[in-house]
């Protein structure tokens, strides 16, 4: 691989990673959609998205995906929702030898597919990788401590890639399962929306740890109905990520939790939840591999207003008792 690698989306964590990838020693191309925000980093080397950050000559902000034609490695750093449609774009300037890393934590709405699925689906014979794990956007720019999973299906490209991104202060442990890293960071989102719920509504520290306890189960148990390995939930991309995200407010997603149990409307949060857009069809799947997932769909039916945090509460509470299982 040449020492040049490519970010596709320019918002707070494709940026940070561009910022990773430099303090590597790598040139970075960071691709984004607005023209004017790209020429704002360039000239000023500060970023809408990243206000406190400032950004080393070592990355070059571009509007135009063919400023990514001939890069061997891009981090693909859009929303869940969108990775099927970057990557279409991608196709027409990304070579074969070209390695993508999924960054996106989320399920595919439309297909119940998983990010690195919809991508390799638009980019027939790409190599996919993916990236996810326990940090904020905000952390990594400021180079705080930070470890993350890097999975493809072959394990001398995810060790390629960790060399290429390894810094200082961001440490990337390389896997091979690729489902089990991006169903953790996937489901997390969901259950930090059920995190935040419970913080808003004050419902208490207990109900907090039961909430991330039993969320953890039902995360296991999608996640090996996708093929993941059980192994991989207990790392990084899963436990590490879940223990994260329902435990602050950087997190969108606890924090748009937190807003429902606090009684505010929805369409009054102004940042991304992936979890929102996630939770929907992770029941549909749960439900088609028959696997319980009863506080994800207290969230959906909360969400969708079929459902009063109150009421979702005294349902859950009211499950037939039983003895623990962990898996």
């Amino acid at each position: 691989m040449t020492n040049t690698i490519g970010v596709y989306g320019a918002g707070a964590w494709g940026s940070a990673l561009a910022l990773t990838a430099a303090r590597a020693g790598a040139e970075v191309i960071l691709c984004g959609r607005d023209a004017g925000e790209a020429d704002r980093l360039n000239a000023t080397r500060r970023s809408a998205h990243l206000p406190d950050a400032v950004f080393p000559s070592a990355i070059t902000a571009h509007f135009d995906p063919a400023s990514l034609a001939g890069v061997e490695l891009v981090l693909l750093a859009v929303p869940a929702q969108s990775c099927r449609l970057a990557a279409a774009t991608l196709a027409e300037v990304v070579g074969s030898e070209t390695a993508i890393v999924s960054c996106a934590k989320g399920i595919e709405q439309a297909t119940g597919a998983r990010p690195s699925v919809a991508i390799g689906a638009a980019l027939p014979g790409r190599r996919v990788a993916v990236l996810s794990g326990p940090g904020f956007a905000d952390d990594v720019a400021r180079g705080l401590p930070t470890a993350v999973t890097i999975a493809a299906e072959d394990a001398a490209l995810a060790d390629a890639i960790c060399r290429r991104l390894a810094g200082p202060t961001f440490r990337p442990y390389a896997a091979t399962d690729i489902a089990g890293v991006e169903m953790g960071g996937a489901l997390k989102n969901v259950l930090a929306i059920a995190a935040g719920i419970v913080a808003g509504r004050a419902l208490g520290a207990s109900a907090q740890a039961a909430v991330i306890t039993r969320g953890f189960v039902e995360m296991r148990r999608l996640a090996a109905a996708f093929g993941a390995e059980a192994e991989t939930l207990m790392g990084l991309s899963g436990f590490g990520d879940l223990v994260l995200t329902c435990s602050s407010t950087q997190s969108r997603n606890y924090s748009f939790g937190l807003g429902i149990g606090r009684g505010e409307p929805p369409a009054s949060f102004g940042k991304l939840a992936e979890g929102a857009a996630t939770v929907g069809i992770a029941v549909q799947k749960a439900a088609d591999f028959s696997v319980e997932v009863p506080i994800m769909a207290a969230v959906a039916e909360v969400l969708a207003g079929r459902l009063s945090v109150d009421d979702a509460v005294d349902r859950l509470m009211a499950r037939p008792l039983k003895r623990e299982n962990i898996i």
